[in-house]
């Protein structure tokens, strides 16, 4: 009983209302009785009422007035009004003012029983209504926040595919508030090339056929409407997904499609992403090829610098052969700064790296450019305190020089070269437009007035042997390198270029705090000596025999190893006579830095010096960070090669 509707009944016969409380106990329903209206307002303010029956006629206060005390007080309890002499006028002006039925004495148990629960079902049913209706608002409410805040576009579109809303985002991202686009056909923003693919997406979800989750076409922003042609570049990137329908019901029991909603989300970012993804592992995957060619051909370049050295050793500058061996060795020299600049696109281009003044430098670089173009005016504008860079100098100055001929070249009738340095800090922030580590970097811009770069072509002018030039202008090799020289020195290298304006490349390279160090003075160019044996290993017969040859001149006693495991098997014979190993570094089967770790373990004083076609960083870093005394790269003439080995034997 204490969760049953609570009646209160109101009449000023108490033989009434004892009579009605005795039924409606019967019925399982809490009664309580009033005998006027003051009472039943008393009573009222102490014990909440579900439910009211008012006789129309009483004293001092009547039903009518009771009535309207009650729909003041608790207008969600319903109140049926009871009367001996009711009439269409009272009973219309009862339901007026509030109750929910009249019920005429003398009446049946039964209708009064049914008019109470109709009445409290009804009731009922309004505060469920009222409750469902409040959740419908906050949910709405909800759900309007997230459509409004959301990052995506989110639109709504008619059968014509006209649109009927837009969210927020459709403004913040491509110019149209919901009052500009109301009404304006879907494809009137959509890019001509995409429209065929976003039709597609329509007619099959409207068709029920199944489809791709989405597709990416290109919508206009409001600003390139009337000129969308023109300014392609202005148009937002966009995912279209279509999730469903709007469907209504009708009378023939079945759905007609009223339009389509949907989300676009802006991948402009992403895609830039991609791109520079895909470029990066194009990028590495040329790199790596051109690292191939260039130890390949400094082999090759091996043997004939080899035995040019040996042809000069039996002649003097009188011999009539002798300009023509010295033009050999040049042109090897040629074929060598080639590979350096293959070596320097691959990766691990890096030589000898030192703490340089990057001011200098460049100013350096500038000098010796202007004396021979003298067409071009060149100005400077250095940041008086620079910071220097752990660079190696002479990719660096090949990196600038590179930059000049370029320049110089978009600029046949002249113009204006214009450097500058500055320091830079980047920050994570910075990661989307500088895909560099957080740090201190210095800044080296290099622009010029010239003819500028073709967009179309733009993103292809940093690859190996692509060039606009004319046969025999160019390589193709010039901006390639500088992107892969900067690269292994842990920076980048941006191109911004307008036609008919100019270019300028823009280099960050990490900066170091360490004060640069002092010039060495050029080394002598003698010949040294010695009578100690010598092993070399190569996998390439004409280095090993040039090499041969060249040490059995300089007093050496020579063995050669053809492969790793020959080495190993040398060594162990001659352990005790050996007193240098020249170790190539790519050989097949047991490369250089297994077989000097197994001849390392035979004899861990053993004096190794690493020679390769590749360049000292990476692998060979690890080779001399494990104790192998030195590195000479190939081509390698016999000054140089007899300069390493007093080196490395003391």
């Amino acid at each position: 009983m204490a969760n049953s509707p609570h009646v209160l009944v109101v009449d000023d016969e108490p033989l009434m209302c004892r009579s009605l409380q005795l039924l409606l106990e019967q019925e399982g329903y809490r009664v309580s009785t009033a005998g006027s209206a003051g009472d039943a307002l008393e009573l009222l303010a102490a014990t909440p009422c579900d439910l009211f029956l008012v006789d129309i006629g009483m004293p001092l206060m009547g039903g009518m007035e009771l009535l309207a005390e009650i729909t003041l007080r608790v207008p969600q309890s319903p109140v049926i009004m009871m009367t001996g002499n009711v009439s269409v006028d009272s009973a219309l002006s009862a339901l007026k003012n509030g109750a929910y039925d009249y019920i005429k004495k003398p009446f049946e148990s039964e209708d009064l029983v049914k008019s109470i629960k109709n009445a409290l079902d009804h009731q009922r049913l309004k505060i469920e209504n009222h409750l469902i209706q409040k959740r419908l608002e906050a949910s709405e409410k909800c759900y309007r926040f997230m459509v409004q805040n959301s990052p995506d576009m989110i639109y709504t579109l008619d059968r014509q595919m006209r649109f009927i809303f837009v969210n927020d985002a459709f403004e913040r991202l491509l110019g149209y508030g919901h009052r500009t686009i109301a009404g304006k056909d879907f494809m009137k923003i959509v890019h001509p090339s995409d429209r065929e693919r976003a039709r597609w997406l329509f007619s099959d979800r409207r068709s029920g056929e199944r489809v791709a989750a989405g597709i990416e076409i290109r919508l206009l922003t409001a600003a390139d409407a009337d000129q969308f042609l023109e300014c392609e570049v202005k148009h937002t990137l966009t995912q279209l997904t279509q999730e469903n329908f709007l469907e209504l019901p009708s009378y023939e029991d079945c759905s007609d499609v009223a339009g389509t909603y949907g989300v676009a989300r802006d991948i402009s970012y992403r895609k830039q992403l991609e791109c520079q993804l895909r470029h990066a592992q194009k990028m590495e995957a040329i790199g790596t090829l051109a690292g191939g060619i260039a130890h390949d051909f400094n082999n090759i370049l091996m043997g004939i610098q080899g035995y040019a050295s040996l042809a000069l050793m039996s002649l003097d500058d009188s011999h009539p052969s002798y300009e023509k061996v010295i033009n050999i060795e040049e042109h090897v020299q040629s074929g060598a700064e080639l590979t350096r600049q293959l070596l320097g696109f691959a990766r691990g281009g890096k030589i000898d790296v030192a703490v340089i003044d990057p001011v200098g430098l460049i100013a350096k670089c500038a000098t010796m450019f202007g004396r021979t173009k003298k067409e071009i005016t060149i100005y400077t504008r250095f940041h008086a305190g620079t910071w220097p860079v752990a660079a190696d100098p002479g990719q660096l100055k090949q990196v600038m020089i590179n930059l000049f001929v370029n320049a110089w070249q978009s600029m046949p009738g002249g113009g204006d070269l214009i450097l500058k340095t500055t320091n830079a800090k980047v920050t994570r922030d910075h990661h989307a437009s500088l895909p560099l580590k957080p740090g201190d970097y210095v800044k080296i811009t290099v622009s010029d007035t010239g003819s500028g770069i073709d967009q179309r072509i733009r993103h292809r002018i940093f690859e190996p042997f692509f060039t606009t030039k004319e046969r025999g202008r160019g390589t193709g090799l010039g901006l390639a390198s500088a992107y892969g020289i900067v690269k292994n020195h842990g920076g980048i290298i941006q191109v911004f270029s307008k036609e008919g304006i100019g270019t300028t490349f823009v280099i960050y390279l990490p900066a170091t705090h360490t004060p640069p160090a002092e010039d060495a003075a050029a080394p002598a160019r003698d010949l040294v000596h010695g009578r100690e044996t010598v092993l070399i290993v190569d996998d390439e017969d004409q280095v090993i025999e040039v090499t041969r040859q060249m040490l059995g001149l300089m007093g050496y006693n020579v063995l050669t190893a053809r492969s790793g495991a020959e080495a190993i098997e040398v060594f162990t014979r001659h352990r005790r006579n050996i007193d240098l190993l020249i170790l190539d570094m790519i050989m097949p089967d047991m490369d250089g830095g297994t077989t000097f770790d197994h001849i390392k373990k035979i004899d861990a004083d053993v004096k190794v010096l690493l020679s390769s076609g590749y360049s000292l960083r990476g692998e060979a870093e690890k080779i001399l960070g494990r104790g192998c005394r030195g590195f000479v790269q190939k081509p390698f003439s016999m000054e140089q090669i007899s300069k390493k080995i007093r080196e490395v034997l003391g």
